[in-house]
């Protein structure tokens, strides 16, 4: 068997299926984004891509802020719905019975239902084509306290996130390694 070659694409997948909140005190709204990632640990960076023509666009071009707020399997069918209906039209928050948070350090609101909220101030808006990048610099990360150890890391098996893939979402699965376990002398994960 070989491979098939296909014309170009982003086939990049899994990827995180997030809700990214915006606006400030006057208005806010929520968007699905499943092109964000790291961009860089020190200083922690990120970014988000988003359509010209989505409603947060321009909030979060006006605003320079928002919030990447991880998704989970109980989010799951709120991910997809704030995905594909407009918050020019609709009151996302109050539809979705998720409650915006007051942030640390910004405008924009976090939503309480998710394990992790992400505090990011946009750097640099970069024109890629379909997509604009937003490069954010990370100013804050919210956890919620059921999810920490006792060792004080971050539990993701616990809350269950969700990625994306190819139109589809999933469950991320058990953990099956940690980094550098392929050269520890002691070959347990």
């Amino acid at each position: 068997m070989g491979k098939i070659t296909w014309k170009p694409g982003t086939l990049v997948y899994p990827i995180p299926a997030v809700l990214v909140s915006c606006g400030d005190e006057k208005e806010k709204n929520i968007l699905t984004v499943a092109w964000t990632g790291t961009i860089c640990t020190d200083p922690a960076m990120t970014y988000i891509s988003i359509r010209k023509e989505r409603y947060s666009y321009d909030m979060i071009k006006r605003t320079g802020e928002f919030c990447i707020n991880l998704t989970t399997e109980k989010l799951a069918y709120a991910t997809d719905f704030c995905g594909v209906k407009s918050g020019r039209d609709i009151d996302k928050f109050k539809e979705m019975k998720l409650t915006p948070q007051k942030a640390s350090m910004i405008h924009a609101p976090m939503i309480e239902e998710s394990p992790v909220s992400i505090e990011c101030k946009v750097e640099e808006i970069k024109e890629l084509g379909s997509h604009d990048m937003f490069i954010a610099k990370v100013v804050a990360v919210n956890i919620d306290e059921q999810y920490m150890l006792e060792n004080g890391k971050f539990d993701m098996e616990k809350c269950k996130l969700i990625a994306y893939s190819h139109g589809e979402y999933y469950q991320l699965g058990e953990k099956i390694g940690k980094f550098g376990y392929s050269v520890k002398k002691n070959k347990s994960n």
